[in-house]
């Protein structure tokens, strides 16, 4: 039974617990303040009771102690008996009226002797036969005299009883009321918890599975305090961290489905070049012998810029990963020699190219990988020959700015539309729309440098107008060992 009671209170509601928990409290409140109201009434009517007793005993005390008779006011259902103790038994006397003494006057005569042994008056309730509780109260009247008095307490017990019952309808009233407008408040004070719980069936009901799965449900019920205000905070705040969730992974799945589509599309051409070129060699092999050379090194060529390709994918994924064993080999270079060395290379490529280098320290030396910023560089610099006319004039930079070293490649070509400056560092992104590959490139050579620096610490930035454009590499200044 307690089992099954138990199961069902856990069954309830928390509004319902939590008024039932009230009513529980106020019902032991009440207990308590009936039980301390009660006695205190029983107590303050018994006193009224033995003074009553005493002022009809001082008078009663006077007749007899004057006249030998019991005279003075006399009360309905009181009982009066006058015992002589002169001979140290209690005597009855005879009472003046048949009503004055009960049948039962074993309760008075018991009081007589004890007053007689006290020579005090003394107090006491007692139940005499067929007549009920009385409170009896002996005193002396005069030496060798008693007088004990008795008052029926049934009116006492009456107007208690009457107490208990009003106090009984009362409380039972107040918590009632406790209970039925406790929930109700409590309610509207936990609605804030049920729109929170509907929030989280709502957002049960949504198929996260998908890449493009958002939640814009909100709990926004206001009200409750603020304990369920700072919960209401905590939850928005999660539901909000798990919206940004799914939409970084929503983007990060967009990003890797274009990856493949496009790694896939620049795989495709050269592995098809490369089946072209070893039909034609085997082709040639058989019938045109003096082919067979040109075909074979068309063959290595597209062979060597698959593996290109392959060897910048498997960068990037390494430096997406993170992994303990970055590609970065670190140690101390001087950052001006390396730039000297890039442009160099440039020249010695590009000789139709005007390049100029200004450097305002003589040497930066630093803590980093040198072939990998050298490929950055490298990059930089190609990406300036291959999307700018001939002849165009491009100019590197050195500076120390602060608490990092800058890097500028500057060209005065056509320059990047607004349009594309953002997605320019993305993987395989072009301006040339059409990707020809008259102009070469493979749409990573920016992405590479991009995560090479940021591997290092520092960032890539384009800028620039019409007519200038200017990539700006700074790399963070610890590790910097001499100016």
């Amino acid at each position: 039974m307690i089992r099954r009671l138990s199961r069902a209170y856990r069954r309830l509601r928390l509004g319902t617990r939590l008024a039932l928990g009230l009513g529980a409290l106020a019902l032991v409140v009440f207990a308590v303040v009936g039980t301390a109201l009660t006695t205190y009434m029983r107590d303050y009517l018994s006193a009224q009771l033995d003074d009553q007793l005493g002022l009809a005993q001082v008078a009663q005390s006077k007749s007899i102690a004057e006249n030998g008779t019991l005279e003075g006011k006399k009360y309905y259902r009181w009982y009066y008996a006058v015992y002589d103790i002169s001979s140290g038994e209690a005597v009855l006397r005879k009472p003046e009226q048949p009503e004055d003494l009960p049948r039962d006057i074993a309760p008075l005569t018991s009081l007589a002797r004890a007053q007689a042994a006290r020579n005090a008056e003394v107090l006491s309730t007692a139940h005499i036969a067929d007549q009920g509780v009385y409170r009896l109260r002996a005193c002396e009247v005069k030496p060798g005299v008693v007088l004990v008095s008795g008052a029926p307490m049934d009116d006492i017990d009456a107007t208690v009883r009457r107490l208990i019952t009003v106090q009984v309808v009362a409380f039972g009233l107040a918590l009632a009321a406790l209970v039925l407008f406790g929930r109700r408040m409590l309610r509207r004070g936990l609605n804030p918890l049920s729109d929170m719980a509907h929030t989280a069936h709502g957002i049960a009901s949504h198929d996260l599975t998908e890449s493009a799965a958002r939640l814009p449900l909100r709990a926004d019920k206001r009200g409750g305090g603020p304990e369920v205000e700072e919960l209401r905070t905590a939850f928005n705040t999660m539901l909000e961290h798990i919206d940004h969730s799914l939409a970084v992974r929503a983007e990060a799945e967009q990003r890797l489905r274009r990856f493949v589509a496009d790694a896939s599309h620049e795989l495709r051409t050269p592995l098809m070049s490369v089946r072209g070129y070893a039909d034609l060699f085997q082709y040639a092999a058989a019938n045109a012998p003096e082919e067979r050379d040109r075909h074979l090194a068309r063959l290595r060529a597209e062979a060597a810029r698959m593996g290109v390709l392959l060897d910048d994918l498997l960068l990037l994924a390494r430096l997406d990963a993170a992994e303990v064993d970055a590609p970065l080999r670190v140690q101390e270079t001087d950052l001006v020699d390396l730039v000297r060395e890039a442009a160099a290379a440039f020249r010695a490529s590009h000789p139709q190219r005007p390049l100029t280098v200004t450097s305002k320290a003589a040497s930066l030396k630093l803590r980093l990988d040198p072939h990998r910023i050298r490929q950055v560089l490298d990059n930089l610099l190609t990406n300036a020959a291959v999307h700018t006319p001939a002849g165009t004039p491009v100019s590197v930079s050195v500076a120390l700015e602060a608490d990092r070293a800058a890097v500028r490649v500057e060209d005065a070509g056509p320059g990047v539309p607004p349009a594309d400056r953002e997605r320019i560092f993305d993987r395989f992104y072009r301006v040339d729309k059409a990707r020809s590959r008259d102009r070469g490139g493979s749409g990573l050579g920016l992405s590479v440098a991009g995560a090479l620096v940021r591997a290092h610490g520092g960032t890539i930035e384009l800028s620039g107008e019409p007519g200038s454009t200017v990539f700006t590499v700074t790399l963070p200044r610890r590790g910097l060992t001499d100016r």
